[in-house]
């Protein structure tokens, strides 16, 4: 299945307009289980540096995926390893900033 070559530059570049939406600290709603949360739940976490956690994410995301839109996929052997370590790396990060540095400190 051959994907024309402007799709892959069109992901990239929405990618990029949502990541900004992210950093700017606002579109907690695209955050995926945040948004379904209940409010209780959604008061534990600090919405505006998840966002900017999140975007930091999808802003490494995004420049991985322009790297390998712009080699078309098909890398010099020195960074194939980027594409599907890149992308591992990147999640498992979030995944930890977003559950530790995320939390609203617990008043005494």
């Amino acid at each position: 299945m051959d994907v024309p070559i402007w799709v892959s530059w069109a992901t990239v570049a929405l990618f990029a307009v949502l990541s900004s939406i992210l950093l700017m600290g606002k579109g907690s709603f695209l955050i995926a289980g945040y948004n379904t949360k209940s409010k209780e739940h959604k008061a534990k976490y600090n919405a505006k540096k998840l966002c900017r956690v999140v975007g930091c994410g999808l802003s490494i995301i995004t420049v991985i995926m322009g790297v390998g839109t712009y080699y078309e996929f098909e890398l010099p052997l020195a960074i194939d390893w980027l594409i599907p370590w890149g992308y591992l790396g990147t999640i498992a990060v979030i995944l930890i900033l977003a559950n530790t540095i995320c939390g609203v400190k617990k008043e005494k």
